[in-house]
């Protein structure tokens, strides 16, 4: 894939991590006995089933009801938890007060670890100190990059939203467009805010961010149909989720606008969109890698006493470019929910 926008250091540091936990996972793993054939894990892949202590973690986050995007982060916490002999506890609200309550029922019902993304890192303050206080490890993941060490978490996995938004403002640079509006679902999730921030700091041209409701797709529709009506010189519309992206490509079409589509993070529909040219390209940030290594770090610590990153360092799950000259690759992946 493309990451010409990233530095070699910055490309290769995930790589040496993810290879790193997969060596001391298999390490801390076992196989079915007898020569059986191995446990299959949640996509279907064969894999080694650990034989440790049964554990409990909590994973929860800030979904939206009907983001699809999500269930690419559950399904890869799923297959970790069945390898390394975990029950998954999921749990989710987007409102940052119900989002800490989840966070206190795990800590009351005594769980052996908990996974939590930090959209709004300040709600969540006190609970997550209150978990380290109970012994409870805690690692973030998808959001929170600039805020995890802060909180105290053990470690964290995903992209950096500030970096992959500069990379995609160079990349519209490169495609000529002049005019861009940025699309933001939900108002204070900072790393939708960075995403935006990061693209207009490389941008060159006219740059704007347009708010909606994630959360009401037809109103997500009539808000962009409007704002392209009204603005003709757009002509490339930044959505920050696959959900937006497709409806904003429909939003485009009943205005009557040329703007393209560029969109942040992807899904199995989104993918053929880029095929048939309805989207332009997609920054992708491995949804289902984060939720297994969230997972399975867990699993690594109470096991072996391993972290990743030294406690200073995040292990990032991207960006990466997806568009039609990698579409296909990435596609069959996207097809069983694991890109």
């Amino acid at each position: 894939m493309d990451r010409s926008s990233l530095s070699r250091s910055r490309r290769f540091a995930p790589v040496v991590a993810l290879a790193a936990a997969a060596a001391l996972t298999l390490a801390g793993c076992s196989s079915s006995s007898g020569g059986k054939k191995s446990e299959e894990s949640a996509d279907g892949a064969s894999a080694g089933k650990a034989t440790t202590p049964r554990m409990t973690i909590a994973l929860v986050t800030h979904q939206s009801p009907g983001d699809t995007f999500w269930d690419i982060v559950r399904k890869g916490a799923q297959a970790a938890a069945n390898k390394d002999n975990v029950k998954l506890v999921y749990s989710a609200d987007p409102s940052a007060g119900g989002q800490a309550n989840l966070v206190q029922n795990a800590i009351d019902q005594k769980v052996d670890g908990i996974a939590v993304t930090l959209a709004k890192p300040d709600a969540l303050k006190d609970v997550v100190a209150k978990a380290k206080a109970a012994g409870i490890p805690v690692v973030g993941l998808n959001s929170g990059v600039s805020e995890w060490q802060k909180l105290g978490l053990m470690e964290f996995f995903g992209q950096d939203e500030t970096v992959a938004g500069e990379a995609l403002g160079k990349r519209l640079n490169q495609e000529g467009a002049k005019s861009a509006v940025c699309v933001i679902q939900e108002q204070g999730n900072i790393g939708l805010t960075q995403r935006c921030d990061g693209v207009k700091k490389t941008f060159t041209g006219k740059f704007q961010t347009l708010n909606v409701n994630g959360a009401d797709m037809p109103s997500v529709k009539s808000t962009i149909t409007a704002k392209l009506s009204q603005d003709k010189s757009i002509d490339y519309v930044v959505a920050l989720g696959a959900p937006i992206a497709l409806t904003a490509s429909q939003a485009g079409s009943d205005a009557g606008s040329k703007a393209k589509v560029a969109t942040f993070d992807l899904n199995k529909d989104l993918t053929t969109a880029i095929s048939k040219g309805t989207i332009a390209f997609a920054v992708d940030q491995q949804p289902y890698l984060q939720g297994y290594l969230a997972i399975d770090s867990l699993w690594l610590y109470k096991n072996n006493g391993n972290y990743m990153g030294g406690g200073e360092q995040p292990v990032l799950t991207g960006p990466a470019f997806v568009d039609k000259s990698n579409v296909d690759a990435v596609a069959k992946f996207a097809a069983k929910g694991t890109r």
